[in-house]
């Protein structure tokens, strides 16, 4: 069995507020689970991030609290807690006295970001990189995406939406990779979100009814499983993929990247599980192994 593991980077309202969408299905055979896991956990450990969601965009951020607290660096772990929630508390009772729509976006900041503050800048991107350090040695596992690059996206084209386009394509590819396999079922995990859990298992009875517009759905059992991402670790997997897929093709950001992009899809040296739908003429890392010849 394989289980996909998917979860998304952006938006895919047009135009939004990013100007791709991607939505990353991360493939683990069943019997590599548990040491895929115990794997990921000890990083986790490593930086007492053991019981927090590994949110990327979160943790890639810069908290300013951090910065205007002297030798911050060279304080044990709960010391940096402690003197951050002391800035962020006196910055929520200032903001509730003087600007009330500001105070509850800040309050939703602060909590995203509260399993992560005992850390530095550095030391979170450094947390992030060994992960997908970790994902990129796993040869038994498969990365599946779609990037729309909206800009390019006409939905009286191609009559559908970003995010159903998107779907039908990872559903697509991990099947198409479950066939060449022969023998292996697989199984759709996906982050919690009551919107795309509707629509997402609208389209999967479709599929399994009719196919996709590529490929008959025989080896994808079931509508999607969706779970808490803060409880089920290897969905923080496929955001982490998403999301640097998404910062390598807006702000050319490599490094993660290169990381987990190494698991894609491939047949050969031809990269058939992850795709950028853009305008002609993009030289991207994604669209040139698409043409691959080797």
């Amino acid at each position: 069995m394989q289980l996909c593991y998917i979860d998304e980077s952006g938006t895919p309202d047009v135009p939004g507020n990013t100007s791709h969408y991607v939505l990353a299905g991360l493939s683990v055979p069943d019997q590599f689970w548990k040491q895929h896991h115990s794997q990921l956990e000890r990083i986790k450990s490593l930086y007492v991030l053991e019981d927090a969601e590994i949110h990327v965009a979160w943790m890639m951020r810069p908290y300013v609290e951090q910065r205007s607290i002297p030798s911050f660096e060279s304080m044990a772990y709960e010391r940096r807690r402690s003197e951050v929630r002391k800035r962020r508390n006196a910055e929520l009772l200032r903001l509730q006295r003087v600007n009330r729509k500001g105070y509850k976006q800040t309050r939703k900041n602060y909590k995203k970001t509260e399993a992560y503050v005992h850390l530095t800048l550095d030391e979170r991107r450094q947390a992030v990189t060994d992960i997908a350090q970790l994902v990129s040695g796993w040869g038994v596992v498969r990365l599946f995406a779609e990037c729309i690059d909206k800009l390019h996206f006409d939905p009286t084209i191609t009559n559908t939406t970003v995010h159903e386009q998107a779907f039908e394509q990872v559903v697509s590819r991990f099947e198409r990779y479950l066939q060449n396999r022969q023998s292996d079922y697989g199984l759709l995990i996906h982050d919690n979100n009551q919107t795309v859990a509707k629509k997402h298992t609208e389209l999967m009875k479709e599929f399994l009814k009719k196919g996709t517009l590529w490929t008959r759905v025989e080896h994808v059992i079931e509508t999607p499983m969706f779970v808490d991402s803060q409880l089920t670790s290897m969905v923080q997997l496929a955001d982490l993929c998403a999301y640097a897929i998404r910062r390598y093709l807006e702000n050319s950001e490599e490094t993660l990247f290169d990381l987990v992009f190494q698991r894609a899809d491939r047949v050969g040296a031809t990269s058939v599980g992850v795709r950028h739908f853009t305008g002609p003429g993009c030289s991207c890392k994604i669209c040139a192994s698409h043409i691959s010849t080797g």
